[in-house]
């Protein structure tokens, strides 16, 4: 007797519309403009939204600048956080005649017990004290604070508005499995690449591993994001010297093997690639999208999207948005929390996706507008290229609901992140060469 033949298995579609105007740089012109442009539109921003909120938490108290303080008097201050941090590294200090006497810095985070905070406005700046804990902020953070002026100039916290989670649309309700794939750090050409893995993954989700289970679930995957560190070029091609001609195709190879695995994927879903730091991208956020022509084979479909960082698009009316995972770098560089997820929650509180940049994160001079504010909330918040896989889901006081995504490197980790639209849950694909895991 004949086996039946197999069930032809149709993949599911979902309704997909790319919001990434914001950050791309067209018609921009670089001519020698300042950074101060970027900190006056954000506080311009947000002390609108900060200044609604102080009549319903502190209805008698009046709204100042830095210049009107009166000592003694109680008053709300709006102003741009300054973290004063003596272990952050300077370009001065490599042209200083003597050697500092600071130990030297532990290369991956810059906190220090002395680092102070400073509140900045038009007006001019104040030393901050009080319950504002320098630990938990950065520079660039716009927040109101309430307190009073001290006999010694300083401006004493007694407490701490944020502006919170911004306004967010109602979760569509979807009333069937679908599933967008996250994976990041690839990392095609480095040490730690293994193709193998990688195939596994790809194989999974066009449906050629597995059995008639396991192909059902990946036929309900509507789209995969690679969120950054797709290639590894070698260092020793990038030191600025001119690259001999025989070294020449060795920088294309990792790009040319991604293409080949890329087009594997596309030839079956839609698939949105995202720059990261080590991809041939430019270094300032908003990352400008990999040019189609690194992906001869690829960008022959029209399933291939390429992205820039931060990226912003809505699938099914779920609303997306993440980071190859720089911003999110910086911040444990410059602050402390208990996990990564903690930073990705503060950087939604603070409705400002780069806090950090332009002090010490590079991102683009704008004159006229700051890119990275939110202005409403996500349903999924992604970080690509961290150390662990990690989720959890944050609730807002006005009944918002984001998913945040930590993914981890898949060269690293062999795991790829799976969520499911209709309920916003995650779940890991992990892929595993070795016979002893």
């Amino acid at each position: 007797k004949t086996p039946p033949p197999p069930v032809a298995m149709e993949r599911k579609q979902a309704d997909y519309s790319n919001l990434d105007e914001r950050y791309t740089i067209q018609g921009e012109r670089y001519q020698g403009q300042q950074y101060s442009h970027i900190y006056y539109t954000r506080l311009h921003h947000m002390r609108t939204l900060l200044h609604a909120l102080v009549p319903s938490r502190k209805p008698h108290l009046p709204v100042t600048t830095v210049l009107g303080l009166e000592e003694g008097k109680d008053c709300v201050l709006v102003g741009t956080l300054y973290k004063h941090m003596k272990l952050k590294p300077s370009i001065l200090d490599e042209y200083s005649k003597e050697r500092s006497a600071i130990p030297l810095v532990k290369p991956h985070n810059f906190m220090h017990s002395d680092d102070n905070l400073i509140l900045e406005d038009e007006s001019g700046r104040v030393a901050l004290a009080g319950a504002i804990p320098p630990a938990a902020y950065v520079t660039g953070v716009v927040v109101a604070l309430h307190g009073k002026e001290t006999s010694a100039g300083n401006f004493l916290v007694e407490d701490v508005m944020e502006a919170g989670l911004p306004p967010q649309t109602v979760l569509p309700s979807i009333n069937e499995d679908k599933y967008v794939v996250f994976v990041s750090g690839l990392s095609v050409g480095s040490s730690t690449f293994n193709p193998l893995q990688f195939q596994l993954l790809i194989d999974h989700i066009t449906g050629h591993l597995g059995d008639e289970n396991e192909q059902a679930i990946a036929s309900k995957i509507v789209r995969v994001v690679v969120a950054g560190n797709s290639v590894h070029i070698a260092p020793r091609f990038l030191n600025g010297q001119t690259v001999a001609a025989k070294d020449q195709p060795r920088i294309a190879e990792p790009i040319k093997e991604l293409d080949i695995m890329l087009t594997q994927l596309v030839a079956s879903l839609p698939v949105d690639i995202m720059p990261g730091c080590n991809d041939p991208a430019n270094f300032a956020l908003p990352q400008q999208p990999l040019h189609r022509c690194l992906f001869s084979g690829a960008s022959t479909y029209n399933t291939f999207s390429s992205c820039p960082n931060p990226h912003q698009f809505d699938l099914d009316n779920v609303k997306f948005i993440g980071t190859s995972g720089q911003n999110i770098d910086d911040l444990y560089r410059n602050s402390d929390a208990k996990d990564r997820l903690e930073f990705m929650e503060r950087t939604l509180k603070w409705r400002h996706l780069a806090p950090t940049a332009p002090n010490s994160l590079g991102c683009y001079p704008y004159t006229d507008k700051d890119p990275f504010l939110v202005e409403t909330c996500p349903h999924v918040y992604f970080a690509g290229n961290q150390d662990r896989y990690e989720t959890r889901l944050l609730k807002g006081t006005e009944k918002q609901q984001v998913r945040l995504i930590s993914i981890p490197r898949f060269c690293e980790s062999g795991i790829a992140v799976m969520l499911n639209l209709r309920n916003l849950e995650c779940s890991t694909l992990s892929f595993s060469t070795s016979f002893d895991a």
